[in-house]
């Protein structure tokens, strides 16, 4: 073999090494903006769900007016909800992290507070939030709780 012979076979080797790491950094670079996407929304949910008493996420009804007075925070709560599933259907998030919102979405809509919210924001919204509806339609209440 020459030395040309040698220098052509190692540089081919080079070449698909290097290829080899640019394919690496693109799926790293675009698992991590994945993540990031992914974070951000977690930190809506955050800022969204502290706005609610946590005796709604300990599943106890609410009083009347502490439910109409918080009906604005349940219907952000909502959207963003309708945006997970959106986002979700159209393959821009992972499945382990759909999974996992989708219980946390299936389990708060069957919280009393949650559930009353749901049927009034669903009912007074009647166009708007298909995909949270195709998760967890809105189910008419017997009686709404009214905490007291």
């Amino acid at each position: 073999m020459t030395t040309l012979e040698i220098l052509s076979a190692l540089s081919n080797v080079a070449t698909a090494i290097g290829v080899g790491v640019a394919a690496w950094q693109l799926f790293t670079t675009r698992q991590q903006a994945a993540t990031t996407f992914e974070d951000s929304l977690t930190n809506q949910y955050r800022t969204l769900i502290e706005r609610i008493p946590v005796e709604a996420l300990f599943g106890e009804a609410l009083n009347h007016q502490t439910q109409t007075d918080l009906l604005p925070h349940f219907y952000r709560y909502f959207d963003l909800c309708n945006e997970q599933a959106f986002l979700h259907k159209k393959g821009r998030i992972s499945a382990q992290t759909w999974e996992n919102w989708k219980d946390g979405i299936t389990n708060n809509l069957e919280r009393p507070a949650f559930a009353t919210a749901w049927v009034q924001v669903a009912a007074r919204a009647s166009s708007d939030f298909n995909y949270l509806r195709a998760l967890c339609p809105p189910i008419a209440l017997a009686s709404p709780s009214d905490g007291a």
